[in-house]
């Protein structure tokens, strides 16, 4: 394997891990430093060294994150990538990318979610995930099912890809509009609004439910802070989004979770240090 296809993957497992661009890169980084100090002769399989090393490090990661997310000011969400450039993020298949994924999995404990990452993104055999996760196959098994089973339960079957686009379309041309109406046609029942602000920008504290709150609010928010932006279509973690950018330097993304029943989540960072990749 390249020494590119190895950062790539490791990214990709410490990213879907931790929902962070930035801890992932200092994953990356640690795991090859360990690898330079490991004695070549003690490690027959580097491929396989640097996924445990990387995923290892990715759930200590995981549990220190949990602590600082506790006293998160306000929703917290994901951290936007580009996958323009690179549409499977370091994976065989581009899955345990998207963002509303992404936050469903935050509800799993940091053994469940790199079980869940490397069975359904990288397609590890169970044997190795056991390996690298120091437990038994069959508990190995256990633990990705456990994941697989609650991210299930808890989200609705997304649409396609071209459904997908074709309500992100209609939901910017509402919310531009205004028409709390249409907003409201494309909203799920019981649809919920994110905004994560990290207390650094003003934004709501606490996530916004309901189809007609939701509606109401969005709409607010374009009327009270949108003036003078520029919107642009791009692709982040696998999926269309809104970018919204002011003097070339962008604001806010909003990405919505599409399902059968209409847009189940909306999901705005507008926290600016989650950003600054988005404008390179």
């Amino acid at each position: 394997m390249s020494t590119e296809f190895d950062r790539a993957r490791l990214f990709g497992i410490a990213y879907r891990v931790l929902g962070s661009a930035a801890d992932a890169e200092d994953v990356v980084q640690d795991t090859w430093l360990r690898l330079h100090r490991t004695d070549p002769a003690s490690i027959t399989n580097p491929g396989a060294f640097l996924a445990t090393t990387a995923t290892r490090l990715a759930i200590n990661a995981a549990t220190s994150a949990r602590a600082r997310r506790e006293v998160y000011v306000g929703p917290w969400l994901p951290e936007p990538v580009s996958t323009e450039d690179d549409p499977a993020l370091g994976a065989e298949r581009a899955e345990a990318l998207d963002l509303a994924l992404l936050l469903l999995m935050e509800r799993l404990t940091p053994k469940e979610r790199a079980a869940y990452v490397l069975r359904e993104a990288f397609d590890y055999p169970f044997r190795q995930i056991a390996e690298i996760l120091e437990t038994s196959e069959p508990h190995a098994r256990q633990l990705a099912k456990r994941a697989r089973d609650r991210i299930t339960d808890e989200r609705r079957r997304p649409v396609d890809a071209a459904e997908h686009r074709r309500l992100l379309r209609a939901f910017l041309d509402a919310a531009r509009s205004g028409d709390v109406a249409a907003l409201e046609n494309l909203l799920a029942d019981d649809a919920v609004s994110y905004s994560d602000g990290g207390g650094l920008v003003r934004a709501a504290r606490a996530p916004v439910c309901g189809r007609s709150r939701v509606a109401r609010f969005l709409a607010g928010v374009v009327r009270k802070f949108h003036g003078g932006t520029e919107t642009t279509l791009i692709e982040v973690n696998g999926r269309p989004a809104v970018l919204v950018s002011r003097d070339g330097r962008p604001v806010s993304l909003a990405a919505i979770d599409a399902t059968t029943a209409g847009i189940a989540r909306v999901l705005m960072v507008v926290n600016p240090h989650k950003l600054t990749r988005l404008s390179r």
